[in-house]
């Protein structure tokens, strides 16, 4: 087992994506850095894909890329049997969304390779929203392909959609197949199947960066969308109602949510059980021995060779995920 006494969590470094959406949430909310004169929707906060990369940013394994890590150091990473040639399976964001992203679709894994596409399901816990702020996810009662059809020739398809308010904590997971969009004010982790594919079914008429409209894939959207996916409802449980519970459980991995007070609330496991990621939502943690404290916005990996003991320096809100080999 290599590195099994050196290895705590591993922090990476952010790769911001411009977004014709974006604004300056990350900045705000999550007190980043960014770079100047973008316009950033998207911190790619943990990735392994040939067009993005994470680079570790802290411990003996600073300065390598997270595809570089797990080749070299793949049986402490994540356990015994990972093949290390195979990627990263998971990739976690943040989405600011200062305006409404596009109707869109990922292909279920039924059509994704006639397309040319990966599937990709993903879950959606909402960080913080402004009053009014919403989320669109599948169709309203009723609406069947034809009219869906029809709707998107006239341009009126905000009248096929199910919209709903949201509020901070609601949580969501979003499958291969189902129609969805985030309404602007909204700060999301996403934490999803590491894949790429979007099909664009419509964009209310925006304008891209570039100055020109968006590239649309109607056609492909038609393929994927589940016209049978009526109204669903996000996840939402009051602050009182407990320190644990599930935000997800599918086949691409399972999320847990924890509320811990301080000083008293603790996340301990113990080396060589499994592998897993941690998010800070709000508040933050502390390292028991090394005093290493990770705040609001940080995403970090638990390899599987670690052994793990954290107590809450400030009352915290964090998801962990699990069970994604």
């Amino acid at each position: 087992m290599e590195d099994r006494n050196k290895l705590t969590f591993l922090k990476f470094r952010p790769v911001y994506m411009d977004r014709v959406w974006g604004g300056t949430g990350l900045k705000t909310l999550l007190g980043r850095d960014l770079p100047e004169n973008r316009t950033i929707g998207e911190s790619w906060e943990i990735v392994d894909r040939q067009e993005a990369q994470s680079e570790i940013a802290n411990g003996p394994l600073a300065g390598m890329t997270l595809r570089k890590a797990l080749k070299s150091h793949c049986e402490a990473l994540m356990g015994p049997g990972w093949d290390s040639s195979k990627p990263f399976p998971v990739l976690v964001k943040w989405l600011d969304c200062h305006q409404r992203l596009s109707l869109q679709v990922h292909p279920p894994v039924t059509v994704a390779n006639d397309l040319g596409g990966e599937p990709k399901t993903e879950n959606w816990f909402v960080a913080s929203a402004e009053p009014g702020a919403s989320l669109i996810v599948g169709l309203k009662e009723g609406v069947t392909r034809n009219t869906f059809e029809e709707a998107l020739q006239s341009g009126q398809l905000e009248d096929c959609v199910h919209s709903f308010d949201v509020c901070p904590g609601d949580s969501l997971l979003v499958e291969s197949g189902r129609l969805h969009a985030i309404d602007a004010g909204n700060l999301i982790l996403e934490i999803q199947q590491n894949s790429d594919t979007t099909y664009r079914v419509y964009d209310w008429g925006r304008i891209g960066l570039e100055g020109k409209p968006r590239q649309l894939h109607v056609e492909e959207s038609l393929h994927c969308i589940d016209f049978s996916d009526y109204e669903p409802e996000p996840l939402r449980f009051p602050v009182d109602t407990g320190k644990k519970e599930l935000l997800a459980d599918c086949k691409e991995f399972r999320i847990t949510r924890y509320l811990l007070e301080s000083v008293t609330g603790r996340l301990k496991w113990s080396a060589y059980e499994d592998v897993r990621l941690l998010h800070i939502v709000s508040g933050s943690l502390l390292e028991v021995g090394t005093g290493a404290i990770l705040g609001r916005g940080d995403n970090v990996l638990l390899p599987f060779s670690a052994e793990i003991d954290f107590v809450a320096e400030k009352d915290a809100l964090v998801l962990v995920t699990d069970r994604f080999c």
